[in-house]
C-alpha cells in the first residue's frame, strides 16, 4: 500500500509497505529495521518474531526514545516483558502490532513531533 505524501520529507516518514517490505521517504527496505524520525533507518538483526531476544530491545533502549512502536509482522504478536525490561525500567513504552498499523502509528506520531521508534520485523 502506498501512503500519501506529507510536510515531513525531512524526517524518515513510511511511504508505503506490502508484503515483501516497507518504503522508508521511498526507498524499499525487505529486512528487519529501526527507524526514528531524525536518523537513517538500520538494520535491526531479528530475522523473525520467535528470534526476539532481550539484546535486541537493549540496542533501542540506547536511542532513549519515548515509546516503541513494534511490528510484528502479517498478524499481532505480543513479547514477553522479560524481553523490554530494560526499556520498562527507564519507563519507554512498548507497542506491539501488526507491521502495517506499526508503520501508520509510526507515522502519525512522528508528525506529532514525539520521539517515537519503529521496531519492524520483515520476515523473509
Amino acid at each position: 500500500m502506498k501512503l500519501h505524501a506529507s510536510t515531513t520529507k525531512q524526517y524518515q516518514t513510511v511511504t508505503g509497505y506490502d508484503d515483501s517490505g516497507v518504503e522508508i521517504n521511498a526507498e524499499h527496505f525487505d529486512f528487519s529495521l529501526i527507524v526514528m524520525p531524525e536518523t537513517a533507518p538500520r538494520p535491526w538483526p531479528v530475522p523473525d518474531f520467535e528470534s526476539l531476544a532481550a539484546e535486541h530491545f537493549e540496542q533501542i533502549e540506547a536511542d532513549q526514545p519515548d515509546v516503541v512502536i513494534l511490528g510484528t509482522g502479517a498478524r499481532q504478536r505480543f513479547v514477553h516483558p522479560r524481553l523490554v525490561a530494560s526499556l520498562s525500567a527507564r519507563r519507554i513504552g512498548v507497542e506491539c502490532m501488526d507491521s502495517q498499523a506499526a508503520c501508520r502509528t509510526y507515522n502519525i506520531l512522528m508528525g506529532e513531533g514525539r520521539k517515537v521508534t519503529l521496531a519492524l520485523i520483515i520476515e523473509r
